[in-house]
């Protein structure tokens, strides 16, 4: 119950309490863009991460609901789902045995062969900031290397 809550707090209510704390000056200023964190896990689930793949399901519940509320006051918001990524976390989890079989079989289900960087995601993220995604608003965007594909 307290990794639970731990979860909850960092990947639901943190970002929760972010949008509290910037949206109201965002409206008065008639104008803004948020990108969101989500994952894959909260668009298609992952074996073993139901809370966390169910905090970032909310993160994408929430980010295409406000986006439709708050698009005639000239808001965007959108997010960005990443798939397995290699970090400190993943090398954690990916550590012994059966971690490492893990970690193959998720690269080789990824049709680009690779989990990806962290140097993956900073791109999509300033384009969804930019004035070149002016009108994009509620999407969510999977940067998977092919892993999942929504239409």
């Amino acid at each position: 119950a307290d990794l639970w809550k731990k979860v909850i707090d960092i990947n639901l209510y943190g970002p929760l309490n972010m949008h509290h704390a910037v949206l109201p000056g965002m409206v008065n200023n008639g104008a803004g863009r948020v990108v969101n964190i989500a994952s894959d896990a909260g668009r298609v689930g992952s074996s073993g991460e139901a809370v966390y793949s169910a905090c970032k399901g909310g993160i994408i519940s929430f980010t295409k609901t406000v986006a439709r509320e708050l698009a005639r006051k000239g808001i965007q918001l959108n997010a960005v789902a990443p798939g397995p990524t290699d970090t400190p976390l993943f090398a954690q989890v990916a550590e012994g045995e059966a971690g490492a079989k893990i970690a193959e079989g998720l690269k080789r289900a990824i049709p680009m062969k690779r989990l990806a960087q962290p140097t993956d995601y900073p791109g999509i993220i300033c384009f969804l900031s930019s004035d070149d995604a002016g009108f994009i608003t509620g999407q969510v965007i999977s940067v998977s290397g092919g892993l999942s594909m929504h239409g």
